[in-house]
């Protein structure tokens, strides 16, 4: 978890040169590649910045050297329709109210994403833009002996999160659409209980909603203390079954080649949670 910034990967790979403009150039500003909610200023500066970009790319012959998949990526990243969707400053004032701020303090120790409630509205922009997948870090929770502690800061939070989260579907199902969408709300990996070092897979949870499924119930429960499944266990690969076959994805004949060329199946036989039909 050790990121400083958080989230920078470094430069990107590619089949040909990275242009000066596709990198970053010097140390980044407080907090700007930690997630932190653009002003719209800020907003003006992101399209600008795009805009040149694309410009360098197709002066330079960049994109004409890129195999397909990397001509893809780059038309997406680069496309006017993701840049808007990421301005907020175009939503309703009103609606981003409603979203509110959250906390942007990054966790000292595990220099960890804040607990920003934008960047919400920002994966429900791009889904009406049309992304097929799309991802939000919140907060850090690699606590272990620390749980009890930050579950009173945290908590509060992710509730508001899973408030929003219930906003957006109720949306969604207002027009329609929610159907189509499927949200995913999973946490890391457990601790090992105690003070150890180690983590726990033996009990973990997940949040699922959307895409048609029979929502409002609670599948499977712990013992007292979350340390074992104690009913109605889920596996992980049930879980992904779920989304494979939400997603349209052929379980039985899709098939992905090793290194040698042999066929293997996406999932080791497990079904989609029979529950959730």
């Amino acid at each position: 978890m050790e990121h400083d910034p958080y989230n920078d990967a470094g430069r990107a790979s590619s089949a040909s040169a990275t242009p000066p403009s596709a990198r970053p150039a010097g140390p980044p500003r407080p907090g700007a590649a930690r997630g932190q909610p653009g002003t719209a200023g800020r907003s003006r500066t992101l399209l600008t910045s795009f805009d040149r970009l694309r410009r360098d790319l197709d002066t330079s012959g960049t994109l004409r050297g890129l195999d397909t998949f990397h001509q893809q990526a780059m038309n997406v990243l680069t496309s006017r329709k993701l840049l808007e969707a990421l301005d907020l400053s175009r939503e309703d004032a009103r609606v981003r109210e409603r979203y509110g701020k959250g906390d942007p303090r990054v966790e000292p120790t595990l220099k960890a994403a804040p607990r920003l409630m934008e960047p919400l509205l920002a994966a429900r922009r791009l889904v009406e833009a049309g992304a097929r997948c799309v991802t939000v870090a919140f907060g850090a929770w690699d606590w272990h002996e620390k749980i009890f502690v930050n579950l009173k800061d945290d908590l509060p939070l992710f509730d508001q999160v899973s408030r929003r989260w219930s906003r957006t579907c109720t949306s969604a199902a207002g027009q329609g659409r929610v159907g189509r969408r499927l949200g995913r709300v999973r946490p890391q990996s457990a601790g090992q209980p105690g003070a150890g070092r180690d983590h726990w897979p033996a009990a973990s949870c997940a949040l699922l909603a959307g895409g048609g499924m029979r929502t409002g119930q609670v599948i499977g429960a712990t013992d007292r203390l979350g340390e074992r499944p104690r009913e109605r266990p889920v596996h992980v690969q049930e879980v992904l079954a779920t989304l494979y076959e939400r997603a349209g994805v052929d379980l039985q004949r899709l098939t992905f080649p090793d290194f040698s060329g042999r066929p293997h199946a996406l999932l080791d036989g497990y079904q989609p949670i029979r529950e959730l039909g």
